[in-house]
């Protein structure tokens, strides 16, 4: 018998930013990033953490916890809900969990922009705070990786309640102590953006990652001025003060063990 042949769309991937076809074994072995352009694709959260974590330390935290339709919003939404969870094999917008980095215990939320945009509904807000509460328990740094498009609008009030529940979330952490981390990925925007992911201790992100809270047509509207062609990425950021470093994919890992040890003092 013969061995079924892959089809040319399977073998390789056309670049988001440069549009240049990238052979999807290279494109995975490279983390998701174009070897052409260096433009830092979205990638899902099981495989960030397969990369960061010591292979076999990750155990995963609250993953039964799923949404649901408090509003009733649409007829179609859990349906939509349901997909998500098959395509990206998690119950919401965010993978939680604790296990090693080059051997320092830390904690770490992940999140799915795969999953509604990466949206921040009840579900991810209290995945969140049990995250940093454990974290505080055990005496564990917490490291929050985001990626959304803000707060998830089918919840209405129930997802904007989430940004101060998530906040008090932090001050646990600072109550204890403990170093609170974040990693701003591309998009990091609105409700999580205005939330957790810019009120850590230390504050990175992956080059030329979209942050932010309005859309940049948003703002250009409403102030009736053109903004730089930076604005709103990683680097304009680092060069206005409000992250700590912007640092590639490939570093990342290095990066946080290297803060956790300092952390560890060492």
């Amino acid at each position: 018998m013969s061995e079924a042949k892959e089809k040319p769309e399977e073998l390789w991937v056309k670049c988001q930013s440069c549009g240049v076809p990238v052979f999807r074994k290279t494109f995975i072995e490279n983390m998701l990033v174009c070897d052409k352009c260096d433009h830092h694709h979205k990638m899902p959260a099981r495989m960030r953490a397969e990369i960061l974590f010591d292979e076999g330390t990750f155990e995963e935290w609250d993953e039964n916890i799923t949404s649901v339709n408090p509003l009733e919003f649409a007829d179609d939404y859990e349906e939509k809900l349901e997909k998500d969870k098959v395509k990206t094999g998690l119950k919401d917008a965010i993978l939680t969990g604790h296990g090693k980095i080059e051997g320092y215990p830390v904690s770490m939320g992940i999140m799915e922009f795969g999953f509604r945009g990466g949206s921040m509904g009840s579900v991810v807000g209290e995945k969140v705070i049990r995250l940093l509460e454990k974290a505080s328990e055990k005496g564990m740094p917490a490291v929050i990786i985001t990626a959304s498009g803000g707060a998830r609008m089918q919840e209405g009030m129930y997802s904007l309640m989430q940004l101060a529940k998530t906040n008090a979330g932090v001050l646990r952490m600072e109550e204890a102590r403990l170093p609170y981390i974040t990693v701003l990925t591309d998009p990091t925007t609105a409700g999580v953006a205005a939330s957790y992911a810019s009120v850590a201790d230390i504050i990175l992100a992956e080059p030329k990652a979209i942050i932010g809270f309005s859309g940049r047509r948003v703002i250009e509207q409403t102030i009736r001025q053109k903004l730089p062609a930076d604005f709103q990425t990683s680097e304009f950021y680092l060069e206005h003060g409000f992250i700590d470093a912007v640092v590639h994919r490939h570093k990342l890992r290095k990066t946080l063990a290297r803060l956790l040890a300092m952390f560890n003092g060492k």
